[in-house]
C-alpha cells in the first residue's frame, strides 16, 4: 500500500473524467445479481472520483454516496450527477478511514472500492466496515491490475516514453507508487467476509493517441504538472512515436476486470 497524500491527483480530476475507460455493463450485472439490488437501501463508494461508477449504480439504491478526499474529483463528480439527473447522490470530501469512523446508526447494502483501494489501510478498512454492512450486503473491489498481461506493441512504446519523461519510479503525490504485495482476494480471505473472486469477461477499449494521452494525464503518476512547460515536446513525441505504430490513430487495449467481493454472511 501506497500512503495518500492530499496532493495525490492534484490536476487530474477533469482528465480522469473524460479518457478513463468506462466499466462494462457486465459489472453492473454482477453487482445486481449477486447482492439482489431491487433499488432499496444505501451504497457507499470509497475513492468514487468523478463518480461514473458510482451514478452507474443509481437505479438500485435510494441513496448513493461517494467519499473521495480529492476537491477537483467532486467537482468533476457533481458535474456527472447533474449531466445524469441523479438527486439522490451526495458527494463527501474525506478520505476512507475518516469517513468511516465519523458513522453512527448507518448500514449499505454495498460498499464499493475501484483503485482507490490500493491506497487504503486495507486491514483497518475491512475490519471497520464489517458492522457497517447490511445482512446479506457485502462489498466490491474492482480491479483490472494483471501482472503477466502481455503488452500490446504500442503500450510497450507508451510504457518507455512515459518512463523517459517522468522517471523509471512512479509519483504518487510527496511519495512513489508500488503495486500491492498482496492480493485484495487474499486481503478479504483474511478479513471476516466470505470472500469470492469473479474475473469478468474481457472486453475491448478503444482509443486515439489525444486520448492515450489524456489518459497518462488521468493518473497520480503522469498529471501533467509532473511534466511542465516540456508539455509541448513530450506530447508531441509521445503523439508521433504512436502513429508510428498505428498511423489509422486506432489503439484497441483489452480490458479485464476481476471484482473481489465480500460477504457478510
Amino acid at each position: 500500500m501506497t500512503s495518500y497524500d492530499k496532493d495525490l491527483f492534484k490536476g487530474t480530476a477533469g482528465f480522469y473524467s473524460q479518457y478513463r475507460p468506462i466499466y462494462p455493463s457486465s459489472l453492473i450485472r454482477l453487482l445486481i445479481d449477486r447482492f439482489e439490488l431491487d433499488g432499496k437501501g444505501k451504497m457507499v463508494d470509497l475513492g468514487c472520483g468523478t463518480g461514473q461508477l458510482t451514478l452507474r449504480l443509481s437505479d438500485w439504491f435510494e441513496k448513493l454516496i461517494g467519499v473521495d478526499p480529492e476537491e477537483e474529483m467532486l467537482v468533476e463528480a457533481e458535474r456527472n450527477r447533474i449531466a445524469a439527473r441523479v438527486d439522490h447522490c451526495e458527494w463527501l470530501a474525506g478520505k476512507a478511514e475518516h469517513y468511516l469512523n465519523g458513522i453512527n446508526n448507518e448500514t449499505f447494502r454495498l460498499v464499493m472500492m475501484g483503485k482507490s483501494f490500493h491506497w487504503m489501510d486495507q486491514e483497518a478498512i475491512l475490519e471497520g466496515l464489517y458492522t457497517l454492512i447490511d445482512e446479506g450486503g457485502g462489498i466490491a473491489i474492482i480491479d483490472a491490475y494483471h501482472p503477466n498481461q502481455k503488452s500490446e506493441p504500442w503500450q510497450l512504446e507508451l510504457n518507455r516514453i512515459v518512463r523517459n519523461w517522468y522517471g523509471e519510479e512512479r509519483k504518487a503525490g510527496s511519495t512513489t507508487y508500488s503495486h500491492p504485495d498482496m492480493s485484495y482476494e487474499e486481503r478479504v480471505s483474511r478479513s471476516r467476509f466470505k470472500a469470492e473472486v469473479v474475473k469478468l469477461p474481457a472486453y475491448q477499449y478503444v482509443c486515439s493517441a489525444d486520448s492515450i494521452i489524456g489518459n497518462v494525464y488521468s493518473t497520480s503518476y503522469g498529471s501533467r504538472r509532473w511534466i511542465g512547460e516540456q508539455r509541448e515536446a513530450y506530447e508531441t513525441e509521445l503523439r508521433e512515436a504512436l502513429l508510428n505504430i498505428h498511423p489509422n490513430d486506432t489503439f484497441i487495449e483489452e480490458i479485464q476486470l476481476t471484482v473481489v467481493l465480500g460477504r457478510r454472511p
